[in-house]
């Protein structure tokens, strides 16, 4: 039986070497380095800039300034299919008329033209997502947690070294929100990726991540191990917004 690990190379390191961003009248310049097949939170209060962070990385936006590379390549012109990227949105972004199979076979062929190895590729991500038995279904038929699952095994067959999550377990309940992340983090363990990980939940982020960079008014303040981010006398930003979430 082959290794998964060796079928799946792993990830490769980010970085963005002061990309300066300007989004209405609000100047953002990240300045941030991403291990290579780590999980890492990115966290702040709401309109420090997250998502833009995730944004320039994906390629969904381009700086004005500074560079976005991505293992020894600077992606920073290429659109977003050029990168070596998968992103998991909060709302999922499923085709309603499509059902679970089609769905997650679009990360293969966006015209759906799957050769057999795409057919295997697709039912592989449906097992390893809990999805076998509904792959006929339409998204309307599932219920949040499936609908991400879905989302998730899409982004598996893309089987790319870099994910970006944006809050992708946001509108989910604590016990299917948990789900989630145990699953996630199974996935990151077998496939080796490096994960960005946007989450407004600090429990979340302690579950989850090995390392946290953490965001305030559009730049990084912070940034270090999930352990020193909890520890007492982790940052004083973090600390002011972690309590501020209790």
């Amino acid at each position: 039986m082959t290794d998964i690990r060796e079928r799946h190379p792993g990830g490769q390191p980010v970085r963005l070497d002061h990309a300066a961003f300007t989004y209405g009248s609000a100047d953002m310049l990240f300045d941030a380095d991403f291990p290579s097949s780590t999980i890492t939170a990115v966290m702040g209060p709401s309109g420090s800039g997250k998502s833009t962070l995730l944004n320039l990385v994906a390629g969904f936006e381009t700086p004005r300034k500074g560079r976005v590379l991505i293992g020894d390549s600077d992606v920073t012109a290429l659109a977003p299919a050029e990168r070596p990227v998968s992103m998991i949105f909060q709302e999922n972004n499923l085709f309603a008329h499509l059902d679970v199979a089609k769905n997650v076979g679009l990360g293969r062929s966006p015209a759906l033209r799957l050769t057999s190895d795409d057919r295997r590729a697709v039912a592989d991500a449906l097992a390893r997502t809990g999805l076998s038995d509904k792959e006929h279904r339409l998204p309307r038929e599932l219920s949040g947690g499936e609908r991400q699952r879905v989302a998730l095994a899409r982004a598996l067959v893309r089987d790319r070294p870099v994910l970006l999550l944006d809050e992708p377990f946001g509108s989910l309940g604590p016990a299917l929100r948990q789900d989630m992340l145990d699953l996630l983090a199974g996935v990151q363990a077998e496939r080796r990726m490096t994960v960005l990980f946007v989450t407004h939940q600090p429990e979340d982020a302690r579950r989850l991540a090995q390392k946290i960079v953490f965001l305030e008014a559009g730049i990084v303040t912070a940034a270090g191990s999930t352990e020193e981010f909890f520890a007492g006398d982790g940052p004083e930003g973090f600390r002011r917004y972690v309590g501020s979430q209790s």
